[in-house]
């Protein structure tokens, strides 16, 4: 991992259509404190996404703020706790926010569509590819699709948790070529410029793992939003997984992301201040990102032994092995239902370190598996009296994990 590097040779050429999403948070589009619209940003952003298609791009727009925008519709002057109120809150803004967008995007008689999202949304393999076809027809339309999570009904069991994480695996529903996370600052630093005059930009990087060893991210999202530096290093790992180079750049100029994504601007002294993460040379295929990032996790199936570790990477989880490799099972879920599957490891001082290796769809539910665990037969069928699949998890139905 280089987290200081020349950008010179990580452009990717403008000469054809590129897709974007561009993520817009909630300190972009309203004051913290009085809630009205920062309608300069808006109309910023709305130029900018004007621009890019008269070069011919493809732009999708994932925004926040509808409970922001709620708040000042109905006159209240902090987010309540209560989650129905916030719900509540988030209809109203909602309405309010698109039809800003709409009036703003008017202007250039740019049609604009909104599609309100949940995490649930996604979970079915038909409602996902439902998805991923309405977006593709709105971009060949020429229509600037707008995305929000929709707080409405969104409870914690089906929330992205933020829209960073939205944009990013909208990113990968629309095989993006660029993701733009825009924020208050103008890039990743090493610390928090604000308090750390020592703190240093991070201009490239190509490895989060690496990358988040070295730097310090603790600050949250304004008290509007839910978001952060944190979340947006989950986003960038989530995008690059799918191929998508992913850009945190400075809300407030948006204009910035068009020399960002010329590929004739090659001298990064003028290039605007920006931090690129640089897309897995590998990414995953659709199948395998939905089962990642699309489906809930329901629970947790823990194996143990470096067999079955590197029979999962290979790709060749025979049944019985990794059926009686099980040594713990987690959470409540039936068959059909995503879990996570952790590699459980015992060093020599007896600490066990657990290794989230992948995530996959089961064929039996919890208590199955757990009574597969615990009668330790030869077969499934010895273990329960029948057998409705072969193994656990089909390798067709797992994601290794990135």
């Amino acid at each position: 991992m280089v987290v200081y590097r020349n950008i010179q040779n990580t452009h990717r050429p403008t000469t054809t259509s590129l897709t974007l999403v561009i993520k817009v948070g909630t300190s972009s589009i309203c004051d913290e404190v009085t809630h009205y619209p920062l309608l300069g940003n808006l109309s910023r952003i709305v130029e900018t996404i004007i621009q890019l298609k008269k070069m011919g791009h493809r732009v999708v727009l994932v925004t926040s703020a509808a409970v922001g925008t709620g708040l000042r519709r109905l006159n209240m002057s902090e987010k309540p706790k209560k989650l129905a109120s916030i719900q509540a809150i988030a209809a109203v803004g909602q309405g309010r926010l698109m039809s800003m967008y709409d009036d703003l995007f008017g202007q250039f008689n740019q049609p604009v569509a909104q599609i309100l999202l949940t995490r649930n949304d996604l979970a079915d393999r038909g409602q996902y590819l439902n998805a991923v076809n309405c977006l593709e027809e709105l971009l060949d339309m020429g229509v600037v699709p707008i995305i929000n999570e929709n707080d409405s009904i969104s409870v914690k069991e089906i929330k992205f948790g933020d829209n960073d994480t939205l944009s990013a695996i909208s990113a990968g529903m629309v095989k993006a070529d660029y993701l733009f996370l825009m924020t208050d600052v103008d890039c990743l630093y090493t610390d928090n410029p604000r308090s750390n005059p020592d703190a240093r930009p991070v201009l490239v990087c190509d490895d989060i793992e690496e990358l988040q060893k070295k730097i310090t991210v603790s600050a949250p999202g304004s008290s509007l939003g839910t978001g952060g530096m944190v979340t947006k290093l989950v986003a960038a790992d989530l995008a690059t997984a799918a191929g998508v180079t992913t850009v945190i750049a400075r809300g407030a100029t948006p204009e910035n992301i068009i020399p960002i994504i010329d590929s004739s601007s090659t001298d990064p002294k003028k290039l605007p201040l920006h931090t690129r993460f640089v897309a897995k040379p590998k990414p995953l295929m659709d199948r395998k990102w939905w089962i990642l990032h699309g489906l809930h996790t329901a629970g947790t199936v823990y194996v143990e032994g470096e067999d079955i570790k590197n029979a999962i990477h290979d790709g060749q989880v025979d049944s019985s092995l990794f059926a009686h490799s099980i040594c713990k099972v987690e959470g409540t879920f039936v068959e059909h239902q995503a879990v996570r599957l952790v590699l459980q490891n015992k060093n020599a001082q007896g600490i066990i370190d657990n290794i989230t290796v992948a995530k996959g769809i089961v064929n039996y539910s919890s208590q199955e598996i757990m009574r597969i665990m615990l009668a330790k037969e030869s077969t499934i069928i010895d273990s329960l009296g029948y057998k409705d699949a072969d193994c656990i998890i089909h390798r067709d139905n797992m994601a290794i994990a990135v």
